[in-house]
């Protein structure tokens, strides 16, 4: 079983770090994908993934709430690691549009977004997308970078994480044939609709589990600490939305997370 999205370098797993890996590990998980943040994040994503080889793997990437003024200096000194020939990221993430709480830089958050998608497509890795509030934006600037970029022949391919939307909008992001769902925590929420739009129109051959740790934690964890043991809950969610085993979504999953992630195999 893989947590295709964890943030087990924050700060919030500093007391039991070692803890939390081994829950994950005894849950059944045998791989976990860290999408970085920012700069300051770099540092202790890296140094853990060197101390859990063949199990933690890092993404590069600015989330859209860390962009600023100074946007593009900082991806700059993001892709002079991409430049490195022995970089061992996995992905470009955790990338994309953020205009929920506010939308004061919302030009420069797309600007960036745009240049992470061009690094997708010249560097051959996946996206780890968020997206709060921007759907339509972001799919815009999907779709320029694609039309711009014919000339690479590059497959664009990757996660739309945390997927909460409608199901107009899961059929709209199934469109682009080289992605996956993210589902996590939300969809064991009481009042979510999400098992309903994932019945309706998402097959289990396009989804893979994430936890989002420390936040979105699932029943019958919510409001608490969010850690990688518990995407087995999410499993087992859509286990028994699919009608199916635990061993199937476990089996479906971790095939379509290997499928995005080629470089985690």
């Amino acid at each position: 079983m893989i947590d295709t999205h964890t943030h087990l370098y924050d700060e919030a797993f500093d007391a039991d770090r070692d803890e939390v890996l081994a829950r994950a590990r005894d849950a059944g998980i045998n791989k976990v994908f860290l999408p970085n943040i920012s700069v300051a994040t770099v540092v202790p994503m890296l140094s853990l993934c060197r101390d859990n080889p063949n199990f933690c793997y890092p993404m590069i990437g600015l989330h859209p709430e860390d962009v600023r003024e100074d946007w593009s200096s900082v991806l700059d000194e993001m892709e002079k690691m991409l430049f490195h020939p022995n970089h061992t990221f996995i992905a470009i993430g955790e990338v994309g549009l953020d205009f929920y709480w506010d939308n004061t830089y919302a030009h420069e958050q797309k600007a960036a977004f745009a240049r992470q998608v061009q690094w997708a497509m010249a560097y051959g890795l996946p996206l780890m997308i968020h997206c709060r509030n921007a759907h339509r934006d972001m799919l815009d600037i999907i779709k320029l970078q694609i039309d711009n970029g014919k000339s690479s022949n590059r497959l664009i391919t990757g996660v739309f994480h945390c997927f909460g939307g409608t199901a107009d909008e899961a059929i709209e992001l199934l469109s682009f044939e080289g992605f996956m769902l993210g589902i996590g925590g939300v969809v064991t929420f009481k009042k979510s609709h999400l098992p309903q739009i994932l019945r309706q129109c998402v097959p289990l051959s396009r989804i893979v589990l994430e936890t989002d740790s420390p936040y979105l934690a699932p029943v019958p964890h919510r409001g608490k600490r969010n850690e990688s043991a518990y995407v087995r809950d999410v499993a087992m969610a859509l286990a028994e939305i699919y009608g199916c085993t635990l061993d199937e979504v476990d089996h479906i999953t971790t095939e379509n997370a290997l499928k995005i992630f080629n470089k985690a195999c």
